[in-house]
């Protein structure tokens, strides 16, 4: 299976998943995407599992990709220095042994819709010169409410995924939380009561690059030494939707 999560598609259809398998010319290979925004990865991964897990899949080719870039609006300042474009991608398979998936954790509000989107383009408010005119295609972000709201939910993520693996915060080598800003990163690693050294950040490189982020983030960290074969690692996530979500790793 080839699932690929990306809120930045190639198309309305056909979906970027069979796009890949084209590539790779893997013809066996079921392929879908999923949309979950900056959460995409770890809903992804939940997704994933649950496949696994039921027998229904074997090996799954998980990807987390977008190009945000392309849905900026350049004179908006206060989202267009936010933005990256990325892609990562892991393989999962049920192997024997203490390595794997610990723990997922969901959650989402849809109530909380209008607080992060991009209103244009689809089948709600197809694409129109109007719609073009007034930039109604690209991102649109109410700054404050975002931030309330990603703290909250990544720290009850975290905390609830890592409940169900029966952990605490200290037991963890190292958290991965989405890199949305060092702001917000701060603030949730200070409601869990982690030092610095146990919080991976590279927004300052990349930008917050939505469903790429935690998978690029997770393999950066693997090859600067920071986790170790088994290590307890959590990812957290909030996007649009409103989703967020966590998952406990056992490296």
């Amino acid at each position: 299976m080839i699932l690929v999560c990306t809120c930045t598609p190639d198309m309305a259809f056909p979906s970027v998943g069979c796009l890949v398998q084209s590539a790779l010319g893997a013809k066996k290979a079921v392929a879908m995407d999923l949309s979950a925004a900056c959460s995409g990865f770890i809903y992804g991964l939940a997704t994933a599992r649950s496949f696994i897990v039921s027998g229904a899949a074997k090996k799954i080719l998980l990807i987390g990709v977008d190009t945000l870039s392309k849905i900026t609006d350049w004179s908006d300042r206060s989202t267009c220095v936010l933005f990256g474009d990325g892609a990562g991608a892991a393989v999962l398979s049920a192997e024997e042994g203490e390595s794997g998936v610990l723990s997922v954790y969901l959650g989402c509000d849809g109530g909380h819709a209008d607080v992060l989107k991009v209103p244009g383009g689809g089948s709600r408010m197809p694409l129109t010169q109007e719609v073009l005119d007034s930039k109604s295609h690209t991102i649109r972000m109410d700054g404050p409410e975002v931030y309330k709201l990603a703290v909250t939910k990544m720290v009850e993520a975290a905390g609830k995924a890592l409940e169900m693996a029966g952990l605490r915060p200290r037991d963890l080598k190292l958290i991965i939380p989405h890199q949305a800003n060092l702001r917000i990163i701060d603030s949730v690693a200070k409601r869990l009561d982690l030092p610095a050294e146990k919080v991976f950040v590279n927004v300052h490189k990349y930008g917050n690059m939505s469903a790429a982020t935690t998978i690029v983030a997770l393999d950066e960290a693997q090859r600067e030494s920071r986790i170790r074969r088994g290590d307890l690692v959590e990812l957290v996530a909030f996007g649009a939707g409103l989703t967020w979500g966590a998952a406990v790793l056992r490296w």
